[in-house]
């Protein structure tokens, strides 16, 4: 499945709102591993520049963080009662 993108907007933020959209609706729950460059370059169609901007910016807005040869987790929020 290859979601249609927008190229008149820059796509890296379109992926980082798909990952996003994913989060907030489950798919992708707390602690799940989201997909690598590799994997999001091959759904999209996109450079792996493009995918891997898209996860720096998921990281830097705290949704995601990376494992050094793990890869990518869904981060716990800081409003998140889950584990209570």
């Amino acid at each position: 499945m290859t979601p249609d993108l927008d190229r008149t907007r820059p796509v890296w933020r379109q992926v980082a709102a798909a990952i996003t959209s994913r989060i907030a609706e489950g798919q992708y729950p707390v602690g799940s591993r989201v997909p690598s460059v590799v994997e999001l370059s091959a759904e999209f169609g996109i450079a792996a520049s493009t995918a891997q901007k898209a996860l720096s910016h998921l990281k830097a807005a705290g949704l995601i963080r990376a494992e050094v040869g793990l890869g990518s987790f869904v981060a716990e929020q800081a409003g998140d009662t889950s584990t209570d």
